[in-house]
Parts: structure tokens; C-alpha cells; sequence
């Protein structure tokens, strides 16, 4: 059973995590940023890459420390390589060469949304290949086949903002502080969520696309106006993308041709109301529905470290000379959605 070193850097925070073949987490740690970011509103590149300059080692460190072992013991040490704000994604990427090449090990440079989609399977071991994933987060909102370990089959994607950027978006519209998913969701629990009349952007559409960059200005529109609550505000527009991702969804199933599952991931999968409808969901088309722990759908170094741990076992590893990326598609093949610009 080998033993795999994982580093994450990708946004704003810093971990490393040990995470065994076996699906044994033996250690994480992790920094969050929220301090640093939150008078801004928002994540500062250049502030995120000098934070994780100052944790990345005394995290990897102590991940070794809670673990008893030295480096040595590793097999393998796996980093997010992208994509990412670039100079965080160098940090932990350096950080792990320098480590593999010291302690000669194999360099498994790690896609983050390979992280994402492979988590479901660090915490259900039973999940089987092929699985339909809503990967959700701050700056990807994307369904996927997922075939196999590498095998992904882009199904839709965001044509401009992701779930998690209207999130974000919106608590800083309401003055509801950072980070702005779980701000909304707090806010959203005092609040009817047929208060505000907001547009279902795609709904209905064919091709399972998203959008959500009019929904956020809708909010913008319902805040200026002054006639509804925050709290109300923030219910309507979380129902409004619960509605969203449900029909989007709902479509993609036409197209995953043996599906085993419905599995969401991601850091807006750790919202318990887009949770609760994606369940219902599943149950409505008789599929099993797998979400990871709420901690492991947020940013993790468990997720790198077994997504390296799954390349690993089919001999997967990377030459020390692996580019840092800004942007890296699971599924480079897919075809370009209708406005889709720069997103993967």
C-alpha cells in the first residue's frame, strides 16, 4: 500500500495532506486566508501566492509530524499543477518538486478538478466508473462522465460566471462578508425563497449549458430597488440556482449512458440546499447519490493527495519539468460551449 504526499495551492488555501492507496487519510493539515482576503471582498492573487510562500513548508512539516515518518517514507508527492490563480499554483507545484528530487520520489503533478472528481471515491469506496459529476465551485461549473482515472467527458460548462462566482458575487452585492457561499446560505435561512422574482438563465435550453452571470446582476437590480430583505435576496437567488443546476442536470442525465451514480463535488457542494434538491434528483431517476464530506468539497490537499494516489496505481507520474497551468480542461476535446471565452 503506498504512502502519498499531497500539496494544494490552487485559490487561497494552503495544505498538505498524507493519504494512503488504501484510502487511509493518515494526516492534513491546511491555512486558510480568509484574514488576509476579507477587507477586500474577495481573493487577492498576490496576496494569496506570499501566503502560501509563508505556509506551504511548516504545513507539509507538520503533516509529516502528525504522521511519526520522514519524508522518505513517501512514495510519492502529488501537487496541483492547475489549474489555478498561477502564482499560488507555483508555489505548491515548486514546493514538490524540490521535494521529490530531494528525496528522490515520483512527481505526480495533480489537475485540480481531477481532485475534485476523484474525492467521491477517496470517501465511498464502492463508487464505480462511470459516474455523473456536477463539479461546482468558485470558478468552474461543469457536468462530466467521468469514464475513469484521466477519462473525463465534458457533458456542459458555464458559458461565463460559475455557481461559486455567483455566490460570491452576490454576499459582496448584500454586504454579507467572505467568503460568500456559506455567508449566503446563513442569510438565506431567514429568507423567502420566492420572495424576489429572479430569471432561471438556460433553463429549458437543449444543451445542458449554465449561466448565472444574469442571475447576478438580477440580484444586483432586486438590491437597488430596496424593496426586499437580504435575507429574502439571498433565499430567491440560492432557490434560483438550485433550480438551475437541477434542470441542467436533470438534461445531462439523457446523455450519461450508464451512469452508476449521481455524484456532486466541489465547494458549492458543501451547500446543503443544493445538496438536499440533487438527492431528490437522483432518487427521482433511481441512481445512488454521492457528495463527499462537507470538508473534503472545499479546497483540500486529501483530494490531491488521492487523486495522486489513483494516477499512481496505474503508473501515472510526472517529469520534474511539468508546467505550472492557469487553465487545464479535464476534457481538452470538448467542443467550445457558446460564449464560453476562457473557461474549462
Amino acid at each position: 500500500m503506498a504512502l502519498i504526499l499531497g500539496i494544494e495551492s490552487s485559490c487561497d488555501e494552503t495544505a498538505a495532506a498524507l493519504v494512503t492507496t488504501g484510502r487511509e487519510i493518515v494526516a492534513h493539515r491546511l491555512a486558510g486566508q480568509e484574514a488576509e482576503h476579507t477587507p477586500y471582498g474577495g481573493v487577492v492573487p498576490e496576496i494569496a501566492a506570499r501566503a502560501h510562500v509563508e505556509a506551504v513548508t511548516p504545513l507539509v512539516e507538520a503533516a509529516l509530524a502528525d504522521a511519526g515518518i520522514g519524508l522518505d517514507q513517501v512514495d510519492a508527492i502529488a501537487a496541483t499543477a492547475g489549474p489555478g490563480l498561477i502564482g499560488g499554483v507555483m508555489v505548491g507545484l515548486v514546493t514538490a518538486k524540490a521535494l521529490a528530487l530531494a528525496a528522490d520520489k515520483p512527481l505526480i503533478a495533480v489537475n485540480h478538478l481531477e481532485g475534485h472528481a476523484l474525492s467521491p471515491r477517496l470517501a465511498t469506496p464502492d463508487l464505480d466508473f462511470p459516474y455523473l459529476l456536477l463539479l461546482v465551485s468558485g470558478g468552474h461549473c461543469q457536468l462530466l462522465l467521468v469514464e475513469g482515472v484521466g477519462r473525463y467527458r465534458r457533458l456542459a460548462t458555464t458559458i461565463d460566471d460559475a455557481a461559486g462566482e455567483a455566490f460570491d458575487k452576490t454576499a459582496k452585492l448584500l454586504g454579507l462578508g467572505f467568503p460568500g457561499g456559506p455567508a449566503v446560505e446563513r442569510t438565506a435561512r431567514d429568507g423567502d425563497p420566492r420572495a424576489v422574482p429572479l430569471p432561471r438563465p438556460l433553463v429549458g435550453t437543449p444543451d445542458p449549458h449554465f449561466s448565472f452571470a444574469g442571475l447576478k446582476s438580477a440580484v444586483a437590480r432586486a438590491r437597488d430597488a430596496g424593496r426586499w430583505s437580504a435575507a429574502d435576496i439571498s433565499a430567491s437567488f440560492q432557490q434560483a440556482v438550485v433550480d438551475c443546476l437541477v434542470d441542467r442536470t436533470r438534461r445531462a442525465m439523457r446523455k450519461a449512458h450508464g451512469a452508476t451514480a449521481l455524484v456532486v463535488a466541489g465547494g458549492v457542494a458543501a451547500n446543503g440546499a443544493i445538496r438536499t434538491a440533487l438527492q431528490a434528483l437522483a432518487a427521482e431517476h433511481g441512481l445512488p447519490f454521492v457528495a463527499p464530506p462537507l470538508w473534503l468539497c472545499t479546497d483540500n490537499a486529501a483530494m490531491i493527495a488521492w487523486a495522486g494516489a489513483e494516477r499512481f496505481a496505474l503508473g501515472l507520474v510526472d517529469p520534474l519539468d511539468t508546467p505550472a497551468r492557469a487553465r487545464w480542461p479535464l476534457d481538452p476535446d470538448a467542443a467550445p460551449a457558446r460564449g464560453a471565452g476562457v473557461k474549462a
